[in-house]
């Protein structure tokens, strides 16, 4: 049957395709699932498009093959774009393109300017508004960017925490920051990296858009750090679906095999459930943990959390996405360089894409509250660059696009499989109940599904609320209000291993 599709790939990646997509889906169908993807853009290697006085020849500066996208954000005008500093030789971590640049592989412009990146500098303020290391950024309702900056340098060799992890909120209709949330010590650990974060609006009243929730993933000292920008309070929740599995540590993609030990990384919000999807990179298992456990605040030293096992995947992965429509999780497993779904509640899952060479370590995958119906999935051959194998002349990066619900998905049995009744002490609530794997009074009825609009609807429109003056960057750190948020009451759970 395999020979039947003799199109020219080489015998070791037709006999992969073949193996994992007879396992899985109708033979007759298997190619469908490899058109449609639209590729956006693409790089070999990420230009920049410098300032004149740019020191690119130093590769302490600039290093080509050291530059790796993990996230994107697709705003109105511009595609976002990160890239941490996992290595030395990052230029700067937030980058755009423009939308109206139609060219396939356009240079990178810094956001919002070079005059944020500490790169090339030896003598700065981690008080002024430099970006350090951003893993990801995402757009709230009132078309401002919220950017997580980590605050650590070259992650993969030295790890130098350069400044404290913080929050930056840029408003896109000036390209100005109007919010700065400095994370507070007393919620961090030794080596945390904070890398992941959902903006929850469902709550948010006042007309700011700043009484929001923000759900922070740290992903070396597994947690979910809560902000409630409501009360300004911070704090940090714990517990083991956090963690990596040291089983799940080696990952695999095609002949690339490389340890990977993170913990949580990938998050995903349904606003109409109010269910928080999270899953550790080292793992092949999902949870979710409804918002009222998240707001409830910090736990005592021997709480558990109301955590929910969701079931397993066929293999590891990074981003979880959560469609609108109908309520069904997107992710990405490495080793089947593919996309599918799965739907919590009726446990429908489907096979939307596959490609050995195009879906290498999706990274993220997100929509744009532009793009009604679309859906954005980046992937950067990570595994190429962490085994010092790239390719200078094949791509490596590419942003993509495709519509969901996507018609030439394909039924899968084989990449998530739903988890058992629940066993042990280790998923059970606060008051002692049982924490049941599924519970339909979570969901609405699929046909029913409707999805509330936020308090606020993007707007093009000039904001009328700035907390800073313009000037020179040493003034732009003036705001109204609170910089730092407050540190609520948080018992010692570095105690029981963190």
């Amino acid at each position: 049957m395999c020979r039947a599709f003799n199109v020219g790939i080489s015998a070791t990646l037709l006999l992969i395709a073949c193996n994992f997509l007879l396992s899985i889906v109708t033979p007759a169908l298997s190619l469908a699932v490899r058109s449609n993807l639209e590729i956006v853009k693409q790089w070999k290697l990420f230009p920049f498009r410098f300032p004149s006085h740019a020191p690119v020849s130093d590769l302490n500066y600039f290093n080509p093959m050291n530059v790796v996208p993990t996230s994107m954000t697709v705003a109105y005008d511009r595609i976002f774009i990160a890239t941490p500093k996992l290595f030395a030789g990052v230029p700067t971590t937030l980058s755009y393109v423009s939308k109206s640049d139609y060219n396939e592989s356009p240079a990178l412009e810094a956001y919002p300017n070079w005059s944020y990146t500490v790169s090339g500098l030896t003598n700065f303020s981690c008080s002024d508004l430099y970006l350090v290391s951003v893993y990801r950024m995402r757009i709230d309702s009132c078309n401002r960017l919220w950017v997580l900056d980590a605050g650590v340098s070259r992650t993969f060799e030295d790890s130098e925490q350069t400044c404290q992890p913080k929050i930056l909120v840029f408003d896109l209709n000036t390209d100005q920051v109007v919010k700065r949330i400095d994370l507070p010590k007393d919620v961090l650990r030794n080596q945390s990296i904070l890398v992941n974060l959902i903006i929850d609006e469902t709550t948010s009243k006042s007309g700011t858009c700043d009484d929001v929730f923000v759900y922070i993933a740290d992903t070396v000292k597994p947690a979910i750090i809560v902000y409630d920008g409501t009360r300004d309070m911070v704090w940090r929740l714990v517990h083991p679906a956090m963690w990596p599995d040291p089983d799940l540590g080696l990952v695999q993609i095609l002949d690339d095999k490389f340890f990977i030990m993170d913990g949580i990384i990938g998050l995903a919000f349904d606003t109409v459930s109010g269910d928080l999807y999270f899953q550790p990179l080292a793992s092949d298992r999902i949870f979710s943990i409804n918002k009222k456990g998240l707001r409830a605040g910090p736990r005592r030293l021997h709480d558990i959390l109301p955590i929910r096992f969701l079931g397993k995947k066929s293999s590891q992965g990074l981003p979880l996405y959560l469609a609108p429509q109908d309520g069904s999780l997107l992710f990405s497993p490495l080793t089947e360089t593919a996309i599918v779904s799965w739907h919590p509640k009726t446990n429908q899952q489907a096979l939307l894409f596959y490609d050995v060479e195009v879906l290498q370590f999706v990274c993220d995958i997100s929509d744009s509250p532009w793009e009604q119906g679309y859906v954005y999935a980046v992937s950067s051959k990570f595994n190429r660059f962490t085994l010092e194998k790239v390719n200078r002349q094949e791509i490596n990066f590419r942003l993509m696009r495709f519509k969901f619900p996507h018609k030439n998905a394909v039924q899968a049995r084989a990449l998530f499989t739903s988890s058992e009744n629940i066993r042990g002490d280790l998923y059970t609530s606060t008051n002692g109940q049982r924490v049941n794997a599924y519970n339909d009074s979570d969901y609405t009825n699929v046909d029913e599904r409707s999805v509330p609009l936020p308090s606020h609807i993007y707007t093009l429109e000039r904001s009328h609320k700035i907390y800073q003056h313009n000037g020179l960057k040493n003034n732009l750190h003036t705001f109204v209000g609170s910089q730092t948020p407050h540190i609520v009451n948080e018992y010692p759970l570095e105690q029981a291993g963190y």
